[in-house]
């Protein structure tokens, strides 16, 4: 039974940071188990200040890199810190304020977009993030997390990749803040973003808005090719036929209207020719013409 106590033991110290983290948000529970991984493995070593150690990640989160890095907050103070990606400057104080702090290095790798995402952007590099804790005591069972002071001063986070070429147009600065808010800010320099606080941090780009291209037209099928042929026949057929019989009846006015004008000459030059002289009959003036007879010719010959 005495043996049955001590592995139940110490299963629960073996297990209780992985139990805190699982009943957390994804991202407080991949904080919780760096914050694991560290301790773990500065307690498998005497640390030097200023040595960098990699902790040893399961193979269930391979591509994730964690490394940590004890400062003594005297050096802090008087020269900064250039670790890996991140440069803190000169007079950074921590608070509450410790003689021995522990800096926790994360490169999520192929894990970042899985736990971080902005809306309407893409991860251009892989999620990269800090935290500082105090290292004066290993043995125990978590670390405290500290804050900083930088005066004011603001801390550089590199990306390597990015900060030898161009600076690629829309490019974002990403901070991941612990309370879960999300900071967009400008890049003024190709690969390189600022801070006043730990965190996480990444660069990110706009995802390009789909074109609505215009859908493809159908073909015409062949059966409707001919119907088509089809009804402009019958189309022309008709059209033909009503101005054959307008052209006809066209015709057929004109004729009509060309006789008539040419009687009315006729009769106008008839009354032209004949100018009779009027005569009043009563009331009623008339036209009248003087009476001419020929004259009587007797012939020779004699009345019987």
């Amino acid at each position: 039974m005495g043996m049955n106590f001590i592995f139940f033991h110490l299963l629960t110290i073996l297990l209780f940071p992985l139990v805190n983290c699982l009943n957390n948000s994804a991202t407080d529970s991949l904080n919780c188990l760096v914050q694991d991984f560290a301790l773990k493995t500065l307690g498998k070593h005497r640390p030097h200040t200023g040595v960098v150690y990699k902790t040893i990640t399961p193979a269930n989160l391979s591509g994730m890199e964690v490394s940590v890095v004890t400062l003594r907050s005297r050096r802090l103070w008087q020269k900064g810190v250039d670790f890996s990606y991140f440069s803190i400057p000169p007079r950074t104080l921590s608070f509450p304020h410790v003689r021995r702090l522990a800096l926790v290095y994360q490169d999520l790798g192929n894990w970042s977009s899985h736990y971080y995402t902005v809306p309407g952007y893409s991860l251009l590099t892989s999620v990269v993030g800090f935290m500082v804790f105090d290292a004066s005591n290993f043995s125990a069972k978590s670390l405290t997390k500290l804050s900083l002071s930088t005066a004011g001063k603001p801390i550089l986070i590199s990306f390597p990749k990015l900060v030898s070429g161009k600076m690629i147009p829309n490019t974002r600065c990403v901070h991941f803040a612990a309370n879960g808010t999300t900071y967009l800010s400008e890049m003024s320099f190709p690969g390189v973003c600022h801070s006043k606080e730990q965190g996480h941090f990444s660069i990110v780009v706009p995802l390009p808005t789909p074109s609505l291209s215009p859908s493809p037209s159908p073909s015409p099928s062949p059966s409707k090719g001919k119907q088509n042929i089809w009804r402009w026949w019958v189309i022309g057929f008709v059209l033909g036929l009503v101005g054959l019989v307008v052209m006809s009846y066209a015709g057929m006015v004109l004729l009509k209207l060309l006789r008539t004008k040419k009687i009315q000459i006729m009769e106008r030059q008839a009354d032209e020719d004949l100018v009779l002289p009027s005569r009043w009959v009563g009331q009623s003036k008339m036209p009248s013409a003087a009476v001419t007879r020929t004259q009587p010719v007797l012939e020779d010959g004699c009345f019987t």
